[in-house]
This record gives structure tokens, sequence and C-alpha cells, in this order.
């Protein structure tokens, strides 16, 4: 959806598909009709939007146009397997794979300029671009560490460190002020970091610019503190030539989600199949722990599968001066 405009991507997928999953449709909701179609040889992974761009992820390309009608093609790209259709589209530039799985590709609107620079060692798995657009924040399958890189000159400006064993990231979301990024996995975790920026002073100040919560209201709240960054590990992060997770900076506080399960498929004599896949749906089950900022300090978290559930978060100062995650409320939107 094009913000609060009445422009809406459409592209069809599920058991039942109203769109064939290789076009993109652009309805009008206030006309209540298709006002432009883009068709493509393969199925659609991702469609982004902005007023003046409209951006479509394949499997192994990255198309742009003019957001007119009739739409002009302007680019096409070249990027590695992409099955989940990482791609972020900002006012400045649009970020999306490389041609190398573990490669980011960024690509200036206004120029066309293009520079590719190896992120992380393996295929990646999720990326957000920041609200104000200067800092891109990556993650790769192997799910251990998110890397922060600045815009304006691709340089890594920070590794945050989601945890010492693999996993697989759902999702990265960075607040509007583009202060915090918060990160979900199918550990059943959401994390909470500072987020290092080059516009940025290093840490905020949280108990005159940020809600007050306090740390008891919710099981789902987990203990931290503005030191945790340094003091994870006590004085072990401080002895050299020690493996670089004793001195990582890890989240400064971090809940636990509820991201439902899979459900499975009968097969009779109490047998039960692996999970069917889902037409037109990259990777073909559901998105999970999807993360959406309502502002500065509230997470919104959405869930799939037999149980699916959004859940509220805050990110404020306990009784205790120290910066916490709570839950503050929650909604199941399918299931019993």
């Amino acid at each position: 959806m094009l913000g609060r405009a009445n422009y809406i991507a459409l592209v069809g997928g599920g058991k039942q598909p109203k769109f064939p999953q290789n076009k993109v449709i652009i309805w009008d909701d206030a006309k209540q009709k298709a006002v432009i179609t883009l068709e493509f040889r393969t199925s659609v992974n991702r469609v982004r939007l902005s007023r003046s761009r409209i951006v479509v992820a394949l499997q192994n390309s990255v198309h742009t146009y003019a957001f007119s009608s009739p739409p002009k093609k302007l680019s096409v790209f070249e990027t590695a397997d992409n099955p989940s259709g990482l791609c972020c589209l900002g006012s400045k530039v649009i970020a999306f794979p490389g041609r190398t799985p573990g490669q980011v590709q960024l690509v200036e609107i206004e120029t066309g300029n293009v520079s590719i620079w190896p992120a992380h060692g393996s295929p990646l798995k999720a990326m957000e671009l920041s609200p104000d657009g200067e800092v891109l924040a990556t993650a790769s399958e192997t799910g251990t560490l998110i890397r922060v890189f600045s815009t304006a000159n691709c340089a890594r400006i920070g590794e945050l460190r989601r945890g010492v064993d693999h996993a697989s990231i759902y999702s990265i979301g960075i607040s509007p002020d583009s202060s915090l990024l918060a990160v979900t996995s199918d550990k059943s975790t959401l994390h909470i970091f500072d987020l290092p920026h080059p516009l940025h002073t290093p840490q905020n100040e949280w108990s005159v610019t940020n809600k007050h919560v306090r740390p008891t209201s919710s099981a789902s709240t987990m203990g931290s503190s503005d030191e945790t960054n340094k003091q994870k590990w006590g004085i072990l992060g401080k002895i050299p030539m020690l493996p670089r997770v004793f001195s990582d900076i890890y989240s400064f506080t971090s809940a636990h989600i509820e991201v439902g399960d899979d459900p499975g498929i009968g097969l009779g004599n109490g047998a039960v199949s692996s999970y069917v896949p889902i037409p037109g749906v990259p990777g073909g089950r559901p998105a999970k722990g999807i993360i959406g900022w309502l502002n500065d300090y509230t997470i919104l978290v959405i869930g799939a599968g037999r149980d699916g559930r959004w859940e509220k978060f805050i990110v404020g100062e306990g009784d205790d001066g120290k910066r916490r995650c709570v839950r503050n409320g929650w909604k199941r939107y399918l299931g019993s």
C-alpha cells in the first residue's frame, strides 16, 4: 500500500488466487478499479511503492518503473536467488540483494548510480531501510548478526549480535525516528537495539523523551539495562584475544513473542505430513514475526499459523531506570 494514499499493489496467491501470480495489479481504491497492470515471466515475490516508483522483486531480478499511467520501465537489475523478495524502497535509494549470495545492491534513484558490496558470507534473509534513508540493516540466513551500513558511502557502521546460535530471522524493523532497531526470529524472541546512525548521538535521553513503563506489568518482559552491550559477559568482554562474541553489541532488552504453529495436513491414522506450501507466497508459508512501529516506542508484531495473533509492545524506562520491552496487549485474528 502506498502510505495513506488510495493505491494498493495486489499479487495473486493462495489456493484460489483472483489474479495470476506473475502479474502486479495497482488498484485505485477510490475509483474501485485497477489502474496499472504489470506482467512478468515468473512469479512476483514482492512489490514496493512510492509516489514516483514501482519496484517489483522476482526470483532473480528487480524491475523498476515510473509510477505513471502507462508505467514507464526504467531499469532491470540481476540478483542472486531472492525467494523472499527482499527489497527496500526509500525516497533516495533502492536496496536489494546483489548478484552473489550475501551481497547488497544499492541504487541511487536520482542518478542511477549502483553500489554493490559483500554484507554477509551467506545469503541474505532480511533487510530494512531506515525511515530517513540513511541506514540499511541486513541479516543473513545464519541469523546471528545484524549488520548496519550507511547508505551515503556503503560503509559498515555497526554490527549487532542477536545471539550465538543459528536462527531464522523473521523481520527487521526500524523506529520512525531511526534510533532503535527491532528484530524477530524463530527463537520466539523480539530483540531491541540502539541503532548505529551516522547522524545521531550514540544514546537517546530516554527518561526525558520516551514513555515510562512498569517492568512488572507483563510476563513477556526480560531483564535488561543500558549497560547490556558492554557488560553482558562482564570482565570477559574486556580481555583481548577472546572470541568476538564476548565483545559484540547485544540488545539492551528483549521479550518473548508468539509466532504461532504451522498447521499440519492430516493423512489418516493419526499421521501428519509436512506443511503444504501456499502457492504464490514467498517460501510457501505465511510470514511470521512481522514488525511494525506505531511510533518511536510502540511495536506491533504479527504472528501466523493456526493461532495467529498480533502483539503490542512498549519500549521505555522502568522504575529502576533500566530500559524494558513490555507486552501491552494482544489479540487473535486467526483460529478459534
